[in-house]
């Protein structure tokens, strides 16, 4: 019982870690909303992006979980506003 304790307060504690390590800027992506291929491209960078800062703590479930939310997040940013700059024009 104890191990599994201990795991889930190391797993807990690389959360918290990760979690600030996806504080502030993470990257700045710069794509043509037109052109399908460059929204792909940034979505791609973002993507690592979001993997370089968490590399750390991969293999962690709680960590493995997180990068998954923040990226569909941050996927969804990116498409939408490709969405609404292209209705703009």
């Amino acid at each position: 019982m104890i191990q599994g304790l201990d795991k889930l307060t190391r797993q807990l504690d690389e959360a918290g870690k990760a979690a600030e390590a996806l504080d502030g800027d993470l990257t700045t992506v710069n794509f043509d909303p037109s052109d399908a291929a460059s929204v792909r491209t940034a979505v791609r960078q973002m993507e690592r992006a979001v993997d370089d800062r968490l590399s750390r703590w991969r293999g962690n479930p709680l960590v493995d979980e997180m990068a998954k939310k923040t990226k569909a997040a941050m996927r969804e940013q990116i498409n939408a506003k490709a969405r609404e700059t292209r209705q703009e024009n």
